[in-house]
Formats: C-alpha cells, sequence, structure tokens
C-alpha cells in the first residue's frame, strides 16, 4: 500500500481584505475587485521559509532519519542555480543520504510532485519522502493577480507503511496553453485574456482531468466523499462540479476567499483541509490546474485515527492577524524600495564556507548534549556549560528547532532597522533544557509577556547580492 502517510500545512500569520487592496489600487483596474481576504508571508519569509514550516508540521511525530527523500514544488524559488529542496532538508536536519529535487515551472508541480514520490515508493527505490509544496507570486499593482494570489505551503510524507489515504488511481493531461507564465528575470507572471484562460482553459481542463480519472477507474460521483481543485475562478468552480455529476457539499473548500490562489500548494493544501475532516473509508479526488493537470484519487484508512494532532489548515485560518496598510504589503515583497538608512546597510556574513561549516548549527538548528549529564545547549558547545560538570568533547547532536520553550526575557528595538519596528528580540528557554536568544517574528511587542509559550520558525534573515541567509527565529505558540 502506497500512499499519504502524514500532512501538514503553513499559512501566514498576516492577512490582508481584498478590499484595502482594492481602494489603494483599484481605480486601475476597477474590474478586479474580489471578495475575501488572502493570506501576506511577512517580510521574512517567501517560498522556501514556509514550505520548511509546512514540513515541520507534516513531520511532528515522525522519525526524520527513516525520511528517504524530499521534494518541493514551487514557482518561485529563491534559488535558480542551487538546490532549493537541499536547504529544506539541512533546515528539517534530514539524513545527508534523503534524495532531493526541485520541481518547478507550473502550477501542477505540487501534484507532479506527489506523483514522482508515489512512483519512487512504488518502485521500491525509497520507503517514504516528503513532498513540500509553496508559492509567494507576484502580480503588478492593480491586476486581479495582485488581489487573487495568496501565500502559503503544504507537505504530504508519501510511505508505505501506517498509510493514512491509500493512493487508489491517477490521471494526467498535459497542454502547452499559455494562461499565465512568467520569463528569466521577470518579477510578476502575465496573463492572456481572462475570458479566454476562464473559458477554454480553468473551464475546460479542469472537468476533463477529472472526468478521465473517473472514466478510467469507473467512479460513481456518489462514491466521492470530497473532490479538491483550485478555485482559480471561484464563481465557475461549482459549474465544473455540477457538470461532473458532483453535489456542492462533496466540493471542498477550495479557501479563495480566506487565502487567496496559492500556486503549486494549491491543491495540496486543499486536500490537506480535506484530510482533517476525513472518515476511513472517504474517497478523495485532488486535481490541479496548468498547463493541463494531475489527478490522484485517494482513499482514507483506520490509520487516520492514529495521526497526532498537526497545525494543519485549521489553525492556520484561525491565528491571523489583519494587515491593513497595502504599502506594507508592498513593502513585504520588495515591489517598493523603502528607505533603510545606515541602520539598515550592513555586513551580511555571507561565506559558502561558514555556512557550510555550520549548517547544522543555522539551518538545522542543531545544537550539543552533554552525555554526561544530560544538559542541551546552543550554540553547539566541546565544553559542557553545567558548572557542575564541565565534561569536555562528549557531546550527541541535540536539535532545538521542533521543542517549544518560554520567553526568559524580551526587548523592543526601535534603532535597530526593521520594516515592520520595533526590531523584537528574546531570551528563549527551551522546555528539557537550554537557554538562546533569537529575534521573535509573527507578534507584536505589546503581546508579549515573560514565561510565554514560544516555538521556532524558519525565516528569512537577510537579503545580500546573489545570497538569500535563513535561520529559525521565535514566535507565539499557535492557539
Amino acid at each position: 500500500m502506497v500512499g499519504i502517510t502524514s500532512y501538514g500545512a503553513y499559512i501566514p500569520w498576516h492577512r490582508i481584505n481584498r478590499m484595502t487592496i482594492y481602494w489603494t489600487i483599484g481605480f486601475i483596474n476597477q474590474a478586479t475587485i474580489t471578495p475575501g481576504e488572502k493570506a501576506v508571508a511577512n517580510y521574512d519569509e517567501d517560498s522556501l521559509s514556509m514550505a520548511v514550516n509546512a514540513g515541520m508540521d507534516c513531520l511532528t511525530g515522525m522519525d526524520r532519519s527513516k525520511i528517504d527523500g524530499l521534494y518541493l514544488a514551487t514557482t518561485t524559488a529563491p534559488y535558480k542555480e542551487r538546490q532549493n529542496a537541499g536547504i529544506i532538508s539541512t533546515a528539517l536536519d534530514l539524513k545527508p543520504t534523503a534524495r532531493s529535487a526541485d520541481f518547478t515551472a507550473s502550477v501542477k508541480a505540487g501534484t507532479t510532485a506527489v506523483l514522482a514520490a508515489c512512483d519512487a515508493v512504488k518502485a521500491e527505490t525509497a520507503q517514504s519522502i516528503l513532498v513540500c509544496s509553496s508559492d509567494c507570486r507576484l502580480g503588478p499593482a492593480g491586476s486581479f493577480q495582485e488581489e487573487n494570489y495568496g501565500d502559503a505551503a503544504a507537505a504530504v510524507l508519501i510511505g508505505n507503511k501506517n498509510v493514512i489515504a491509500n493512493l487508489i488511481g491517477t490521471h494526467s493531461i498535459t497542454y502547452d496553453f499559455m494562461d499565465q507564465w512568467r520569463i528569466e528575470n521577470e518579477k510578476y507572471t502575465r496573463i492572456w485574456e481572462d475570458r479566454w484562460v476562464r473559458d477554454e482553459g480553468y473551464g475546460k481542463f479542469v472537468a476533463e482531468a477529472i472526468g478521465g480519472l473517473m472514466k478510467k477507474y469507473s467512479i460513481n460521483p456518489k462514491d466521492i466523499a470530497k473532490v479538491c481543485f483550485p478555485g482559480v475562478y471561484h464563481r465557475q468552480h461549482p459549474t465544473i462540479g455540477k457538470q461532473l455529476g458532483f453535489k456542492p457539499e462533496q466540493l471542498q473548500d477550495h479557501m479563495f476567499a480566506t487565502v487567496g490562489l496559492t500556486g503549486s500548494s494549491n491543491p495540496l493544501l486543499i486536500l490537506v483541509a480535506a484530510l482533517e475532516d476525513a472518515k476511513p473509508g472517504d474517497k478523495i479526488i485532488v486535481a490541479s490546474y496548468g498547463n493541463g493537470g494531475d489527478v490522484l484519487l485517494f482513499e482514507v484508512t483506520p490509520e487516520i485515527t492514529k495521526l497526532s494532532a498537526r497545525k494543519g489548515v485549521k489553525k492556520h485560518l484561525a491565528h491571523k492577524t489583519e494587515l491593513k496598510s497595502y504599502e506594507k504589503m508592498v513593502t513585504f515583497r520588495n515591489v517598493i524600495t523603502i528607505d533603510i538608512a545606515g541602520r539598515g546597510e550592513q555586513f551580511f556574513p555571507t561565506s559558502a564556507t561558514i555556512l557550510w561549516r555550520d549548517r547544522k548549527k543555522l539551518y538545522g538548528l542543531v545544537g550539543t548534549k552533554c552525555k554526561a549529564c544530560g544538559t542541551p545547549q546552543w550554540p553547539p558547545q566541546r565544553v559542557c556549560i553545567n558548572p557542575k560538570c564541565k565534561a569536555i568533547d562528549k557531546m550527541e547532536e541535540y536539535r532545538f528547532s521542533d521543542r517549544h520553550g518560554k520567553l526568559f526575557t524580551y526587548t523592543g528595538d526601535n534603532l535597530a532597522f526593521s520594516p515592520t519596528p520595533p526590531e523584537l528580540y528574546g531570551m528563549i528557554d527551551f522546555d528539557g533544557g537550554g537557554r538562546a536568544m533569537f529575534n521573535l517574528s509573527d507578534c507584536t511587542l505589546e503581546e508579549l509577556r515573560v514565561n510565554m509559550p514560544i516555538e521556532m520558525t524558519f525565516r528569512k534573515r537577510w537579503e545580500a547580492p546573489g545570497f538569500v541567509g535563513y535561520g529559525w527565529k521565535g514566535t507565539p505558540v499557535m492557539g
């Protein structure tokens, strides 16, 4: 049996009401107005950092030493020549022998990566592969893409043991249909005439792909619990479902009005939401749209009742704050250049040599634990910091990224540069031992308090010419 053994998701803390965008820039194109809100990545987030956080959620309670591979699906990878999946694998502290690969260039890349992972497990070249899908796409100011595109990530673990959703069948179609595209060195996606995309692309391809799967496996619509596919045109979404013979309650919420169109992560994010409420025996169809589409049919097994709680989609949807400024949103995405003054113009450590030597410490947040007295410490040390021990070179690796802690002290710095001042720092006491200072994110100075529960989140730390630096920050525990 091959299928999904775990799932996870990540949706940024910030949401912006689409009317906020419309009332600021809507005069450019008054036809862009759409309902609801969308998720906006913070200034220290991108597709790679979100993929790590979705992967962290997916791997809750899992033995990472048994992960044989990591696939990343994204159309907005920060590096064009440096494997982005390799950075994620290091951040998640996976073994060096884990196979890694980047899937890109189409918003159906998420489902394509899942298909590749399933094929590898079926072929017994791997037993467990983590698929992370994430996107932070940009549309030109005043465009409907700007209002519709949301930022999010999803992750599924594909394996052959303790399967919670068994893969029953697949079907794919491929067309070189130019609905949206982006060439080298372009920042924004381009789109062809809107009605053409809706009527000749989305409306036909999704129906053809799902219909092809149903015909291939003789599926009766009434046998399906949920159908998951992106709401690229949210008004046409129910029409496609009806055309295929599905009732409205069988269509999984596409989250257009709460998160937005999230690119390659969109179908997997909707699938995660369906799995959160799924029961053993439920059959779920998930389909992608982009240069054709992929369709996968899963059947939920009794193992789903044994899966420990995840943040998933539900907790992330509830954990949010409203971004009331359009100007902040475009600042976060570097659409406009802001004055960072002298304090923001500082040297960033971009040495590839140092990064290689300290990769587990910086990206994996791996410290040490004294084998003599059991004291954890980060950064890693040769000498135990316990004054009653002080053992030398008796250390083992100890990962802090998946551990919670409490805020011992904190401060807000109005002199240090930050796109959202003040810059926040906190001393964190980790559960089980260990204390270290970290930047804090996705919170305000007013809500911080001593002994507040804190967890770690992977973030973009800086950008320099030709280099994007990543690391870990603290954030209040969700909920």
